[in-house]
């Protein structure tokens, strides 16, 4: 089932426990960022706001007991879309979210996926299909997918990863 809008929204503030997101692309084009992202690149600053909708919730999540994180995976050296993406992760944490890096640049794939995913109280898997250029293509609820797989890759990612801020590119 495919969710967009405020289907999407609905379902994604549905969670009880925990949701879970794996990045794995170098650059993803999102049309609201653009603006943010131009003048992140022509300042190397980017200013959220505390009232921004997303910190909003996330810090919501966590008032309610709930936890958020993803884990970022990547080679490097970064696109100028991870460094604007780790400077918006950076109030991502400072409101609540769990934000890990795992960087296989001098490693093989530990046998992650290379598709992004969220994956909602260990029962529920959305699926981020993407196109090349990174702009987005659908979010699909799967209607049976193998749980265990998924369960094992987030506790794989988890597991390898370091936190954002112990993180660094050099």
């Amino acid at each position: 089932m495919h969710l967009a809008g405020d289907a999407w929204r609905t379902f994604f503030d549905s969670f009880e426990r925990e949701a879970f997101r794996l990045e794995t692309l170098n650059a993803y084009a999102m049309p609201d960022e653009d603006e943010e992202f131009k003048a992140f690149l022509e300042t190397g600053e980017l200013h959220i706001p505390g009232d921004d909708p997303w910190l909003t919730r996330v810090r919501a999540f966590q008032a309610s007991g709930r936890w958020i994180g993803r884990v970022h995976v990547l080679v490097r050296p970064l696109t100028d879309y991870l460094r604007y993406e780790f400077a918006a992760y950076a109030h991502n944490v400072a409101a609540g979210e769990d934000v890990r890096i795992l960087d296989l640049t001098d490693q093989p794939n530990p046998g992650l996926p290379d598709q992004d995913f969220w994956l909602f109280d260990d029962q529920r898997v959305v699926e981020m299909r993407y196109r090349p250029d990174g702009s987005q293509i659908s979010r699909d609820l799967l209607d049976a997918p193998d749980l265990d797989q998924y369960r094992q890759w987030r506790d794989l990612a988890l597991s390898l990863s370091v936190p954002l801020m112990e993180y660094s590119a050099d």
